[in-house]
């Protein structure tokens, strides 16, 4: 009858070290290459921030002044790069009117930038943009530019007005140099001929009207029309310049 022999299992210990040892040193392995991956990125000589691309029609914003805006307050890593930052500081410059930022990987910035479409000069210290917005910068040279005046809080209505009534006299072959709109909203005008047009409040769109209607025969007189005041419901009164011989007796 055979006899069922058990046989010792072989002695584990050795290998069971060996394992361990193995596992630890992959686990470390691991563990520092992910810490020089991370300091790797972080570095910001590692992938610095080389190209900065910036497109949108651009007429009086340079574009190394956008490149500036973000590497002033940005660190030099394409990683640690703020967007939103970025974004304000850019949106800050005078011209800018909106931005926007995507990253091209794998260290490049492409930017743009829809710039400031101004229409007026504001009050003297700011100009208006179409959206009727204000914004602080230097007027172009070269540039001319209607003069607009109004309280605070009333660039929109001015700037309405100001389109309607420039549509209007555009028929008459004349322009809106100068408009004030006073502080009980009462409409004046000084037109690129030199003529001032005094609209009043109420109905200044009907009054202006009046005033086309009858430009033809203030172009015809010998005298020169100095104002017209339409602030009438009917009719108007006119201002002549004085000549140089009642000036001279003046």
């Amino acid at each position: 009858m055979n006899e069922l022999q058990v046989l010792p299992e072989p002695a584990r210990g050795p290998q069971l070290w060996w394992g361990m040892v193995f596992l630890v040193v992959v686990l470390v392995g691991m563990g520092y290459a992910a810490y020089r991956l991370n300091v790797w990125l972080d570095d910001e000589q590692q992938l610095p921030v080389r190209d900065i691309k910036v497109s949108g029609e651009l007429k009086y914003l340079v574009k190394q002044d956008v490149e500036n805006a973000i590497r002033k307050n940005q660190p030099g890593s394409f990683f640690e790069l703020d967007i939103e930052r970025a974004l304000q500081d850019i949106e800050a410059l005078p011209w800018v009117y909106r931005a926007s930022i995507r990253k091209d990987w794998p260290n490049n910035l492409h930017v743009h930038v829809v710039e400031q479409q101004v229409v007026a000069n504001w009050n003297d210290d700011m100009l208006l943009n179409v959206q009727g917005g204000t914004f602080i910068a230097r007027q172009p040279e070269g540039l001319a530019l209607p003069r607009l005046y109004g309280p605070q809080g009333s660039e929109q209505t001015a700037l309405q007005g100001f389109r309607a009534m420039q549509a209007l006299l555009a028929r008459s072959g004349v322009s809106v140099s100068e408009l004030v709109l006073t502080e009980r909203f009462a409409w004046n005008l000084r037109l690129d001929n030199g003529l001032g047009l005094n609209l009043g409040r109420d109905e200044f769109i009907d009054r202006l009207q009046r005033f086309v209607d009858i430009y033809p025969l203030l172009k015809k007189d010998e005298r020169r029309a100095e104002y017209v005041d339409l602030r009438y419901d009917t009719g108007l009164a006119v201002g002549w310049q004085k000549t140089t011989a009642e000036i001279s007796k003046g």
